[in-house]
């Protein structure tokens, strides 16, 4: 199975356009390629009903991040520190990165 392709990475700053959290920017914690979807620290936080296991003790409410779609999502330009879209640029080493589309800033380091 080929792995799909994502605008955003790990510990990339971005901003939610779309649903409860709208407008709201925090990092991204955790990248889902395959199935299209990311986690953002301490955004679309949901509660989880927990049974009480022998493990891990007693249950109860508990609030935890929830995935999102990638493209309700935009990067917030470390130059600029607006949200922009990407492109991807050949560098003179011959590597590839990403740059801002508003401020033509590379945004990898």
């Amino acid at each position: 199975m080929a792995t799909n392709k994502m605008h955003v990475r790990k510990n990339d700053m971005v901003m939610i356009t779309t649903g409860k959290d709208r407008g709201k920017t925090g990092k991204v914690q955790r990248v889902f390629p395959e199935k299209g979807r990311l986690i953002v620290e301490n955004l679309n936080v949901v509660k989880r009903h927990t049974r009480p296991r022998a493990g891990q003790g007693e249950g109860g409410i508990v609030e935890k991040e929830a995935a999102i779609q990638a493209a309700n999502v935009m990067l917030v330009c470390p130059g600029c520190a607006k949200p922009s879209r990407t492109g991807k640029r050949l560098l003179d080493d011959g590597s590839k990165a990403r740059f801002c589309k508003k401020c033509n800033e590379i945004v990898d380091k």
